[in-house]
């Protein structure tokens, strides 16, 4: 049997030995207490290092397992997942934080910040210049949103997030509205107009009060006149005349594309 010489064997004893240590992280916190971890963490994060604070905020979580400053490092955590964007991590974290911790006093806070999380994922980073409003988005966010703002305003009524919660709930649900008189307007425009219906009735019916529905009795109207439904058309223009009075819609049919009802909070 042919044997390899010891200095070749020895060589590549060595380059295994460099090539393992070349592969090894060096934990740079190793000596690091729980507050200086707690303290470079929010450095980066305050400086926009959303990716380096992440797994600073990951080993404070186990270094102070069992206090106080682990919970806040979960929820520092799911803030630094948000601001970069990182939707599902931030609910994840989120989630297990509020199963973790039932009864933290920052439970209200958590809330508050899964609802933030999903209203501003709805909202979509470019939908300004697109002129695209929430209600021409996918509305799954916007109902998350709602459920986290709902159950914070009625658990903690009294929570300094709970006001702002409150606003924008009524925001979303006229989001919501505006969403099907969005689609209400796209199936009238291109004929479809019993589905146009549909959708309007369903704007009418669950959101009451809102700006939206003003549209949605036009469309209704309307729809109703090109289907040759005579006495719905007239119904609907009287219920329409005593709601709005002084309807633009009446006087000048669908608004132009101008800018969007919504604002940016």
């Amino acid at each position: 049997m042919l044997r390899a010489p010891l200095p070749f064997i020895s060589a590549l004893l060595a380059a295994g030995v460099l090539a393992g240590c070349s592969t090894t992280t060096e934990d740079k916190t190793a000596n690091w207490s729980p507050n200086r971890i707690y303290s470079e963490a929010k450095d980066e994060m305050n400086s926009g290092g959303y990716d380096k604070a992440v797994p600073l905020f990951e080993k404070l979580e186990g270094r102070a397992a069992g206090t106080p400053l682990a919970q806040q490092a979960q929820l520092d955590k799911a803030y630094a997942h948000y601001k970069a964007g990182e939707k599902a991590q931030a609910v994840a974290t989120l989630d297990r934080f509020m199963k973790l911790h039932p009864a933290s006093p920052a439970l209200d806070y958590a809330l508050y910040l899964k609802g933030l999380v999903n209203f501003n994922d709805n909202l979509g980073m470019f939908s300004w210049l697109s002129r695209q409003d929430l209600s021409e988005r996918d509305q799954k966010a916007a109902k998350d949103s709602f459920e986290s703002f709902s159950e914070l305003s009625t658990r903690f009524p009294d929570s300094r997030y709970a006001q702002d919660a409150r606003q924008r709930m009524t925001y979303i649900v006229n989001s919501l509205a505006q969403y099907e008189v969005h689609v209400a307007r796209y199936y009238y425009q291109r004929g479809a107009y019993v589905a146009a219906i549909s959708r309007a009735q369903v704007a009418v019916a669950d959101y009451q009060g809102v700006p939206a529905v003003e549209e949605a009795l036009y469309i209704l109207m309307q729809s109703y006149d090109a289907l040759g439904m005579a006495q719905l058309r007239d119904d609907t223009r009287r219920v329409m005349d005593a709601s709005y009075p002084q309807s633009e819609y009446t006087r000048t049919g669908f608004k132009g594309k101008s800018d969007p009802w919504w604002k940016f909070w």
